[in-house]
């Protein structure tokens, strides 16, 4: 079966809750308790192994890309909605029929200059990014490959080959 071209992402993350200096850290992790439907079809069906993300500090002051990962690992079975002591336990979710599911990524890097919502919204070939869109709220979602260039680009990072 012929892999599938490399896609990218943006996935927020609010800092206080795991920033990148923590992923770093860690040096992988797991994207598990997404509870959204349409950012969950998007984690199961769509990013697969070598897309690149966009690492998005959400709810921050201010809001900003921050860095780069790398999706390691195709989609599972999400193990919080099976753990009834995890904030991300649903009763439904069977192992049989699993409704959330997860992905593991890989820190790049930390961008040498975060690009901040202001600064996204200023640059005009961004216009049509959808972190910029009115009610556009996923926590994981696609992002174009010459949007992601830019960013980096307005980051000073250089795109992972």
């Amino acid at each position: 079966m012929a892999k599938p071209p490399r896609r990218y992402w943006l996935f927020k993350s609010e800092p206080d809750v795991y920033g990148f200096a923590h992923f770093q850290k860690d040096g992988r992790t797991q994207w598990t308790g997404v509870r959204n439907y349409q950012a969950r079809n998007l984690l199961r069906d769509e990013i697969h192994t070598g897309d690149l993300v966009l690492y998005y500090h959400s709810n921050a002051e201010p809001t900003a890309i921050v860095g780069i990962a790398r999706v390691s690992k195709d989609a599972w079975a999400d193990e919080t909605q099976f753990d009834p002591k995890s904030p991300y336990y649903d009763p439904k979710a069977t192992r049989e029929a699993p409704r959330w599911f997860g992905v593991e990524i890989v820190p790049i890097a930390a961008m040498p200059r975060p690009v901040d919502r202001d600064a996204l919204k200023g640059e005009p070939a961004l216009a049509d990014m959808m972190v910029l869109q009115r009610g556009a709220r996923l926590s994981v979602q696609p992002v174009d490959a010459a949007h992601f260039r830019k960013v980096c680009e307005m980051g000073m990072v250089t795109v992972p080959s």
